[in-house]
């Protein structure tokens, strides 16, 4: 999100079609799912929330059909985006528990920057996405305080076994 609000305030300053006007509502609606992820945060407050974000959606569903067809080239690609990977750009609103913006993850890669750095890289493809698939469950371990060892534990007695649930690295919601 904070990436997209970077692309809207570009907008602003991008002489074209509607942009001004464009960039000035999206920037409100995305300003405006930040504080209320960020009461939620301080509230706990799920229902509310889901109240919220329902309406929230078909304001923003809204304003996107309204401007997609009196936007310019650099507006519209946004709009399309915004549309197209709704699921996306807002999963925070089914799923408050996972937070809007990737701060947390560009700062979790550093891990995976250094030791590509480091090492000079993988020489292959898939040889590269195990190196990536096993430093996100690292990672994602230790954002949420639990083993990494007891992680892959689990996911190994799970492959042996059918009848052991495999873990979930999605952070579990109390109720």
């Amino acid at each position: 999100m904070a990436h997209l609000r970077r692309h809207f305030k570009k907008l602003l300053k991008t002489p074209g079609l509607h942009n001004q006007e464009i960039g000035e509502k999206f920037i409100k609606l995305i300003d405006e799912a930040f504080r209320q992820y960020k009461t939620f945060q301080q509230t706990q407050n799920r229902e509310e929330f889901a109240t919220w974000a329902a309406e929230f959606r078909v304001r923003v569903e809204s304003a996107i059909k309204a401007w997609l067809g009196k936007a310019g080239a650099a507006a519209g690609l946004l709009l399309r985006s915004l549309r197209d990977k709704a699921h996306q750009w807002w999963y925070f609103l089914d799923h408050p528990e996972i937070p809007p913006d990737n701060n947390l993850a560009e700062r979790t890669l550093r891990l995976a920057v250094t030791k590509r750095k480091v090492s000079g890289g993988s020489r292959s493809m898939p040889r590269f996405q195990h190196t990536a698939n096993l430093l996100t469950v690292v990672q994602t371990c230790r954002s949420q305080g639990r083993s990494v060892i007891q992680f892959f534990r689990q996911a190994i007695k799970a492959m042996v076994n059918p009848a052991v649930q495999s873990p979930s690295l999605i952070p579990q919601v109390s109720t």
